[in-house]
């Protein structure tokens, strides 16, 4: 903590970004909140955290912004649509939640447990796909022409696949993110 109070204090430094998870014995929350709102890219200070539920312009977590913008991007609609979030993490899910509602969005956010939840999916004009389990959202769970964004990065049999299953869903979405080549080129960069 005191490496980051030395980072937070030099003017030469303008971003930091701790990557997650950290090992043991290291509070990643007391990591996070000793990094300067101003400086923390990644958007996960409280601070931070709490300008995005509100509507403030602050720093907000890369991967659910860079979503935002390839929405825009691709002259997706979003307000007004119903997008429908599979994964709840403080990473993806919720913040791309608030940050859809916050674009005029109505918001449903699942995972796992949720019931019924290929008719759930149907109903969304937007999917983001963000749970960690690789090709768990089906094809025929995607309304024709819907927007579906994969974030999910799997190794399955030393490939890497989305948390989408591309075959099945590719043609029934109307805009569909590759896994690889997606939304994970976009985070890195």
């Amino acid at each position: 903590i005191g490496f980051l109070r030395e980072l937070n204090a030099d003017p030469t430094v303008h971003g930091i970004l701790v990557q997650l998870p950290l090992p043991k014995p290291l509070d990643a929350r007391a990591v996070i909140e000793a990094i300067d709102p101003a400086k923390d890219v990644d958007g996960f200070h409280y601070h931070n955290v709490g300008a995005l539920v509100v509507g403030d312009p602050a720093f907000y977590p890369c991967t659910p912004w860079g979503v935002m913008k390839m929405l825009e991007h691709e002259g997706i609609a979003v307000e007004g649509a119903h997008a429908v979030i599979v994964g709840r993490s403080t990473i993806v899910g919720k913040p791309m939640a608030l940050m859809l509602i916050n674009a005029g969005a109505t918001v449903t956010v699942c995972h796992s447990k949720t019931r019924d939840l290929p008719e759930v999916v149907r109903r969304a004009d937007i999917v983001v796909a963000a749970l960690g389990k690789p090709r768990f959202v089906q094809g025929d769970w995607i309304r024709e022409g819907a927007a579906v964004i994969d974030v999910g990065v799997n190794r399955v049999d030393g490939k890497i696949v989305g948390d989408v299953d591309f075959e099945q869903a590719n043609g029934r979405a109307g805009v569909l993110t590759p896994v690889p080549g997606g939304v994970g080129l976009l985070t890195v960069a």
